[in-house]
């Protein structure tokens, strides 16, 4: 192997939790309460139960005040809706988590568009959306502010880097170009209409894959010494009758020509509840007036 760095999302998430907890006590000494998250699920998919089960661990080994919502799977949109307005109206409520996918008879966008935007912690809601677009501040999609997080933790510089995204969804690949271009580096999306990926990946100081096809950005594309941001998380047959995890990118290849790199799994994934807990912390400083530095 070259001396690619290997970013562990595994401890940089977790140093992250334990200075949001220590924040998370400063706050409730200066405003005598603890941020609180709700997070709604909608039916009983199996791996939805299961983030928000660690969702709600996370929130709670940060201090932090949790409830869990579930309704069945047959649950009205007007029904859903009418649960949302009642957080919205909520002051113990800080943030409010929609737990995606949503059933088919549920239009997902009305959900997203009627959370409070203050209490979005989410970021996609359009008012935050639009927000960050324009570069003010804004609570961020959590996935997206994880992946800075760990290029900032990597000494990566991102100003006046030459940055390629690939994939353009409102979860992932929008707005961390938005958050990269705010870092002033130089962003190019890329996604399945664009020519000669290799060729845009080979000109890229950091990449970011979040396409959702695995293992398609192969090592023999990228930059010498680039960085590596691997978001994608892929069960692919392993050839024993098993199934294994994989990213968008081609790993064992991609380490050997990378500077830093993040593994699949073990990199962005555990960055993302991190983020959340930020963001509801974030949420609960705004609504009380607090800067959430002077934490």
């Amino acid at each position: 192997m070259s001396d690619t760095r290997i970013l562990d999302g595994k401890a940089v998430a977790a140093a992250l939790r334990a200075e949001i907890a220590a924040k998370v006590q400063r706050f409730g000494a200066k405003t005598g309460r603890l941020p609180g998250l709700t997070v709604v699920l909608v039916g009983d998919d199996p791996a939805s139960e299961v983030y928000v089960r660690n969702k709600g661990i996370q929130t709670r080994e940060a201090g932090m005040v949790s409830h869990e919502i579930k309704l069945a799977g047959s649950t009205s949109q007007a029904d859903l809706l009418a649960v949302v307005a009642k957080l919205n109206a909520d002051p113990a409520v800080d943030g409010i988590l929609v737990q995606m996918p949503l059933p088919a008879q549920i239009d997902t966008q009305a959900v997203i568009a009627a959370i409070d935007p203050a209490k979005d912690v989410d970021g996609l809601h359009p008012v935050n959306a639009g927000r960050l677009a324009q570069g003010i501040e804004a609570l961020v999609p959590c996935t997206p502010l994880g992946c800075m997080i760990l290029l900032e933790k990597a000494g990566v510089a991102v100003a006046g880097a030459n940055a390629l995204v690939i994939g353009r969804s409102i979860l992932v690949g929008r707005p961390v170009a938005s958050l990269l271009l705010a870092g002033n580096a130089t962003v190019t999306v890329a996604h399945s209409k664009s020519r000669d990926l290799p060729a845009l990946c080979a000109a890229a100081d950091i990449v970011i894959a979040a396409v959702g096809r695995p293992e398609m950005v192969r090592g023999e594309w990228l930059q010498r010494g680039a960085a590596v941001i691997d978001v994608g998380i892929n069960r692919v047959p392993k050839g024993d009758g098993k199934t294994k995890l994989v990213g968008d990118v081609h790993y064992p290849s991609a380490v050997e020509v990378a500077g830093v790199i993040t593994p699949v799994p073990g990199g962005v994934g555990p960055m993302t509840i991190a983020c959340l807990l930020q963001n509801t912390l974030t949420a609960a400083c705004f609504r009380s007036g607090i800067d959430p530095a002077s934490l």
